[in-house]
């Protein structure tokens, strides 16, 4: 097993969480390891939780920086770092006691994968909206490489908070970056497109921490339109770089996706749909056809853009009934 391991906490105004995070931190089964802890421009208590944290335990290491942005942050905890595995943590989750000993576990027994993360489960439940327990219940059952590829363009495919990275896969991609949408799922894109394989171990152990106050929930860059600007620069440079777009689904979620990808530059020659009373419509300059019309347009590359898992698997159907692959040929992407 690998014997020392780089834990990247990035901190802001945790002074109520940060001490249970750092506890389960402390807690773990594997007990090889240093804390990266990141006081990103902290104006509560903090930097001084974490001054004392660190002069109690030597594995945890405190640096300080102004309020530059988590990106910013995790990219000087990098650089700090001295493991050749890095595992991130967030200051108001906790973790289980097993879980870097059974991620390290999990990537030795994978020589061939770059990365993994793990189950989670939100807390405290009595906050826990559908939206967020459609997510984890997705992420729970989202495991081997192949399902992250697959579904690597509806959600991220692994919770941010849990990544366990091999050093020199981080390093290939260029790190953490901002480009305004969020760094976690831009960061697992990129590695996907670099050929690097992912997959989450099959166990609940990590606990995300939902509030009302969430980055995830009042952040711009972690907005429905910044995932979808996030999702058409990447299948601009890849599976868009040589092939036309057809958006399958002519609703909101379509339309908003077709306007990100006509942004980045993509060709959008058309959307698709089941629903007849939309067929014949012609939206950002492109025709609404029906299915019938999909063999005709083979050489293009189809984007389900639909929202909800019913639908979703409604159009996977039809398109493989029409003789596309997925991924080489068509992908969900909502």
């Amino acid at each position: 097993m690998t014997d020392f391991l780089s834990v990247l906490l990035p901190c802001r105004n945790a002074e109520a969480f940060v001490s249970d995070a750092l506890a389960s931190i402390e807690r773990q089964t594997f007990t090889d390891f240093e804390v990266i802890a990141v006081d990103d421009g902290s104006t509560d208590a903090t930097a001084a939780i974490l001054s004392d944290r660190a002069a109690g335990d030597p594995r945890v290491r405190v640096l300080r920086t102004p309020a530059r942005g988590i990106a910013s942050a995790l990219t000087t905890a990098c650089a700090a770092a001295r493991a050749e595995t890095v595992a991130r943590m967030d200051a108001d989750d906790v973790a289980e006691p097993d879980r870097f000993a059974r991620q390290l576990e999990w990537l030795d027994a994978r020589p061939d994968h770059a990365g993994c993360g793990t189950g989670v489960r939100y807390f405290p439940r009595a906050l826990v909206r559908d939206g967020a327990s459609r997510y984890e219940d997705w992420i729970n059952g989202t495991r081997t490489a192949d399902d992250v590829v697959r579904d690597a363009f509806i959600e991220c495919p692994l919770a941010h908070p849990t990544l366990m990275l091999r050093r020199s896969a981080l390093d290939r991609v260029g790190g953490y970056r901002d480009r305004g949408w969020p760094e976690d799922y831009d960061l697992v894109l990129r590695l996907l497109a670099a050929g690097q394989r992912l997959g989450n171990v099959p166990a609940v152990l990590h606990h995300w921490r939902e509030r009302p106050d969430r980055a995830t929930r009042t952040d711009a860059r972690y907005s429905l339109d910044a995932f979808d600007r996030c999702k058409a620069h990447h299948l601009a440079r890849t599976h868009l770089a040589a092939r036309d777009a057809v958006v399958c689904g002519a609703g909101p979620v379509g339309k908003r996706l077709a306007r990100a990808l006509l942004a980045e530059g993509a060709r959008l020659r058309a959307f698709v749909e089941l629903d007849p009373r939309k067929i014949g419509q012609c939206i950002h300059g492109a025709p609404v056809l029906g299915y019938d019309a999909v063999p005709l347009h083979s050489d293009a590359y189809f984007l389900a853009a639909v929202a909800g898992g019913a639908a979703r698997s409604a159009i996977r159907t039809a398109l493989r009934d029409a003789g596309l692959t997925e991924v080489e040929d068509f992908r969900a992407v909502a």
